[in-house]
């Protein structure tokens, strides 16, 4: 009988139990706890911000970076920038209803922007910069009326700028600058009063914000008509091609637009006449010699460029064509030719040129003169038989081995320390990346278009800048202000040492494809204390102490805080200290970890 009685029963208390875990769970934690976990799942790795996250807790007002109301208890601030995030943004935060600020910029966050976020209707605050986020800027960001501050710059966001966000009536600031944005800015409502700052380093964007003419040719019309149901049904067809692009070939975008800039730099410095050289150096041009580095009569030198032609061009660089000009003598130079940009050229030019060419130093590339014609400058320095550090990393059959990659890295933080802190007047060099590094017969270092960046500035000198240097390299500061430091310099030249111990390009495909740039795969490698797995398998003599030590100066290099970055003269002193002697015996092998 009791054992029936308990048959009869067992449904019933089954039920009991379900329904006291059910309750039990909905008192452990509240919705907005669960919307928070879902954002936790997303992210991949982190510096431990979020380890103490626990679902079991009543709420998630103790949760670091978390900030609810006393009151209520809900989470109104979401504050987790500059710890080193990576992942997704969870479209679960669209549930957290009384969300007033979300602040997750100088992290490593990927994918889309939520389109959820337009149900946050009390959010005052957006600061997502400094990431990588791609895709469209959601339109739903329109329905945030009590949005004060958006801040999305210096990610890889694309498309064009909704119309919505001019109904944000209260938005105080604006930046969107350092993305792939393209079309007009709206001219209706709010948007109206930013200006160029606001939208800086997004080459597409035309409007009377940016002091860009919107061409004229009927699609304009159109995408400023954002009620016209054809052009709603256009936009939505394209955000779902540009939303899958995102996610699918995120790395052929940002290589096909590089290779997009790289035409334009190509087209606005580099273009000659088919007569080669000839055109620029007949008709009064001459030469002008430095300290006597070139033994040669300026006849004799421009008798020698009349015969350049295309056969003799050994690169092609953000600031010209580079040809290789040997002299009867045997002895060889390279020869960057740059077009002349403004009225005011020639005397900045000469004068910052007479600087150039008194710097001197074993680690720098000798500027030995320049050709002065009625078309363009041309700079004559010494010839490099090694090529580019870019070339032997990326493009030749034979490995640099351990000593050699250090060798190049030690030479190259001499020449940019001696900018930096010894040469007079001191330089920032603005763009040091691999293919700035040239190499002798000897592998040694040195580096190259120092000044030329300061050299061509002029009103769109920053544009220029940044896409000559390609974003893997640049600072987050410099992508947001477009002002470059000493201590930008320093963010480069650690993106540099990690390529020459990965042997890959910082915007490599295998980074993008995760979301990463070479800087976020080495901060996600550290969290798990992996960063050793950075390093060439197929560099040969690593060592493991010495390898150690030159992480340990990467990473303080491309900190996300200039302040926390150490100066060139300080990189030298580490790295002879404590990189270049380490413990002989103690060999790395990356197949024993």
């Amino acid at each position: 009988m009791g054992i029936c009685l308990i048959k009869w029963q067992w449904p019933w208390i089954l039920h009991v139990c379900l329904l006291f875990v059910a309750v039990n769970r909905s008192g452990a934690l509240t919705p907005d706890g669960e919307a928070l976990l879902s954002f936790r799942t997303a992210v991949i790795s982190s510096d431990g911000i979020l380890s103490q996250w626990r679902p079991e807790d009543p709420d998630p007002c103790k949760w670091k970076g978390v900030t609810c109301d006393q009151k209520t208890k809900r989470v109104i601030c979401l504050s987790l920038h500059q710890h080193k995030i990576s992942g997704s943004i969870s479209p679960d935060l669209g549930k957290l209803e009384y969300l007033k600020i979300l602040a997750l910029h100088n992290n490593n966050f990927y994918g889309t922007i939520p389109s959820e976020l337009g149900n946050c209707t009390e959010l005052q605050d957006i600061f997502l910069q400094g990431n990588y986020l791609s895709g469209l800027i959601p339109i739903e960001l329109g329905n945030l009326s009590q949005l004060q501050n958006l801040d999305i710059s210096s990610n890889s966001l694309s498309g064009s700028i909704p119309a919505s966000l001019g109904k944000l009536f209260k938005l105080m600031t604006l930046n969107v600058s350092a993305n792939f944005l393209v079309g007009p800015i709206p001219s209706d409502g709010v948007l109206a009063n930013f200006t160029q700052s606001s939208f800086f380093g997004n080459r597409g964007l035309c409007g009377g914000q940016v002091n860009a003419t919107c061409k004229d040719d009927g699609s304009s019309a159109n995408s400023q008509s954002p009620f016209s149901d054809q052009n709603q049904g256009k936009k939505k067809y394209s955000g779902r091609l540009l939303i899958s692009a995102s996610a699918t070939v995120g790395a052929l975008l940002l290589v096909a637009l590089m290779c997009f800039w790289g035409c334009f730099l190509y087209k606005k410095f580099g273009k000659i006449d088919n007569g080669g050289l000839a055109m620029d150096v007949s008709g009064g041009a001459s030469i002008v010699m430095f300290h006597g580095d070139l033994p040669y009569s300026s006849k004799d030198i421009i008798k020698k460029l009349e015969t350049l032609n295309e056969d003799h061009v050994i690169g092609v660089g953000g600031f010209g064509k580079v040809y290789k000009v040997a002299m009867d003598d045997g002895n060889i130079f390279a020869l960057k030719r740059i077009v002349k940009m403004n009225e005011g050229f020639d005397r900045f030019f000469e004068r910052e040129l007479e600087i150039l060419g008194s710097i001197k130093h074993r680690y720098l590339v000798n500027l030995r003169g320049y050709c002065n014609s009625p078309t363009s400058k041309l700079l004559i320095y010494d010839f490099l038989s090694g090529g580019t550090l870019d070339e032997a990393l990326h493009e030749r059959s034979e490995l640099l081995d351990w000593d050699a990659r250090l060798n190049i890295i030690m030479g190259a933080a001499k020449g940019l320390a001696y900018l930096h802190h010894d040469c007079s007047p001191r330089i920032i060099h603005r763009d040091i990346k691999s293919s700035n590094i040239l190499l002798d017969g000897s592998l040694d270092a040195r580096v190259s278009d120092f000044g030329l960046a300061k050299l061509l500035e002029d009103e769109e000198s920053h544009i220029t800048t940044i896409v000559a240097g390609t974003f893997g390299y640049l600072a987050p500061e410099y992508m947001q202000s477009g002002r470059a430091t000493e201590k930008t310099d320093v963010y480069s030249f650690g993106v540099l040492v990690l390529e020459v111990l990965s042997g890959k390009r910082p915007t490599d495909a295998s980074f993008i494809e995760k979301g990463f740039n070479i800087v976020g795969w080495l901060n996600f490698l550290v969290t798990e204390n992996r960063q050793r797995e950075i390093v060439d398998p197929q560099c040969e003599g690593v060592q493991a102490e010495s390898l150690d030590a030159l992480l340990a100066v990467a990473i303080q290099c491309v900190s996300s805080s200039p302040e926390d970055r150490p100066t060139m003269h300080r990189v030298v002193q580490l790295l002879e200290s404590e990189v270049m002697t380490p413990c002989p015996s103690d060999f790395y092998d990356s197949n024993s970890d």
